[in-house]
């Protein structure tokens, strides 16, 4: 899928590697409960920044709007936030509420995040102001200390299931059937090569729960191979170790609530200018018609290294491959898809999925891999026809649909899509429509729940679903109108 403007995804930013959160104390007296109380943590801390959160509780009157306010001691600046109105003066921060979160009613709580540069400490805040109210202290005169309450911790025991192909289905190391059902998280494909953190919004434990909540048990991961492989162009906080650390994080998180994760190739290194170009610029800062020969096999053998003892990750190859809108034949494109090369209509060297499937068994992986057609995904025709050899046997079809595209219909799925269902899983890594609505997933989900296959909403993000197909107004979970429709039916199917 493409994404919204760049003056949408501004609206929010993510951070590096994950670090310990360092949380301010709830300051009060025996038997009496604050005004108001503040949890202020750093989740993520690195050579000259460091990502920040707050999270509000208001034990007064319910008030419409609010502003928090509180001090850095150590010189540290907000450069970016969310959630918030953000601003400071000098040392003072303030942060106050957006149009969609100011109604907070007593007992209500309330989280925003920011990023922020420090240099020599980054000490906490100590005292927060709440509309003038000061916060985490009652009126006794001698507080004392009690426990914060921790971070949301994952679920005991949860884990996410080990999986590999056997025959039509994904199963699981029982040779339980396994479905897919769940969500895209943008951001990581993103935010890095444009600068601004990895990624887009908040993926702490709090975040990661309330997909869970949602009763999926699957997210799908876009990344930026300039930014994994650390090249020149990323800011090396972004880039390398820093981002494979980030995503390393994220994925044991996201297995540890039980849910698959899904590792996919969004944007890819080469110059395409011709038709459907989504940029002219030879980085990874859109989605080009297919890998590169020069980075991508890299790419996925550094992937496949990082995570072939881990069976429950899935690798997804190429988010959507375009190559037939630039060949002049049909068959010149699905040849270009297989086998690479020199194709026609494309200026680089292309790595076929077949090159790319090889980089992951020469690595030592046998994870489950997922790979997507022509047409963004959309057309599976003659994936069959054309589909990689693969020594594991674990390949799965990938299929992407919305409500504009050419195979949007119960006669395209069942012309094309069932034929290759009945020899192989069938998984459709991303579903939307751009309607604010959900009709149209409606009918793809029954569809695909009629057959026992998968599929994954795009996208998690806050991005307002009339400026694409967003599926949640804020990270912990609130659907927009085109959301509710996923997010309802996946907890009717999984009570």
């Amino acid at each position: 899928m493409r994404h919204p403007p760049r003056s949408v995804l501004l609206a929010v930013a993510g951070a590096a590697a994950l670090v310990g959160s360092a949380l301010v104390p709830v300051v009060s007296a025996s038997g009496a409960t604050p005004a108001c109380t503040v949890v202020y943590a750093v989740t993520s801390q690195w050579d000259t920044g460091f990502q920040g959160s707050v999270t509000i509780t208001n034990n007064m009157a319910a008030m419409s709007s609010w502003s928090l306010g509180f001090d850095f001691a150590g010189g540290q600046k907000v450069t970016q936030g969310w959630s918030a109105k953000w601003s400071q003066s000098g040392t003072t921060v303030t942060a106050a509420n957006e149009s969609w979160n100011g109604s907070l009613a007593t007992g209500a709580s309330v989280s925003a995040g920011f990023l922020g540069s420090w240099s020599g400490s980054n000490p906490v805040p100590t005292a927060f102001r709440l509309n003038g109210t000061t916060c985490n202290v009652d009126a006794e005169p001698t507080p004392t200390p009690t426990p914060t309450p921790t971070p949301t911790e994952p679920p005991a025991g949860g884990t996410a299931p080990a999986l590999h192909v056997s025959g039509t289905k994904l199963v699981d190391a029982s040779g339980t059937a396994r479905r897919l059902l769940g969500v895209n998280r943008s951001g990581g494909e993103f935010m890095c090569v444009q600068g601004y953190g990895i990624w887009d919004g908040p993926v702490d434990d709090a975040a990661t729960k309330a997909i869970a909540d949602w009763k999926a048990n699957a997210i799908r991961i876009p990344l930026n191979e300039e930014c994994w492989l650390g090249l020149s162009n990323v800011k090396p906080e972004y880039a390398g170790a820093n981002y494979i650390s980030a995503v390393k994080d994220l994925v044991a998180r996201v297995e540890s609530y039980g849910l698959t994760p899904i590792l996919e190739l969004h944007w890819s290194y080469g110059q395409y200018t011709g038709n459907s170009a989504g940029c002219s610029d030879v980085h990874a800062t859109c989605q080009k018609p297919m890998p590169d020969a020069q980075y991508t096999p890299s790419f996925w053998s550094s992937v496949a290294g990082t995570f072939k003892d881990d069976q429950a990750a899935v690798f997804d190859l190429f988010n959507e491959p375009y190559p037939d809108r630039a060949t002049s034949t049909v068959t010149q494109a699905w040849q270009c898809w297989r086998d690479g090369g020199t194709c026609p209509g494309i200026g680089y060297e292309v790595a076929g999925m077949q090159d790319l499937v090889d980089s992951i068994r020469g690595a030592g992986a046998t994870n489950v891999i997922m790979i997507g057609g022509l047409a963004y995904s959309n057309d599976l025709s003659q994936w069959l026809t054309y589909k990689p050899t693969d020594p594991a046997g674990d390949l799965v079809a990938a299929y992407h649909v919305y409500n504009f595209n050419t195979c949007a219909s119960e006669s395209c799925w069942n012309s094309t899509l069932a034929p290759v269902a009945a020899q192989v899983p069938l998984v459709a890594g991303e579903i939307g429509e751009n309607t604010c609505s959900h009709a149209f997933v409606d009918q793809v989900m029954k569809w695909f729940d009629d057959r026992g296959l998968s599929y994954l909403g795009w996208t998690w993000n806050t991005w307002d679903c009339s400026a694409g197909p967003s599926l949640i107004s804020d990270y912990s979970g609130t659907p927009t109108a085109y959301g509710v429709g996923l997010r309802d039916h996946l907890k009717a199917i999984n009570p």
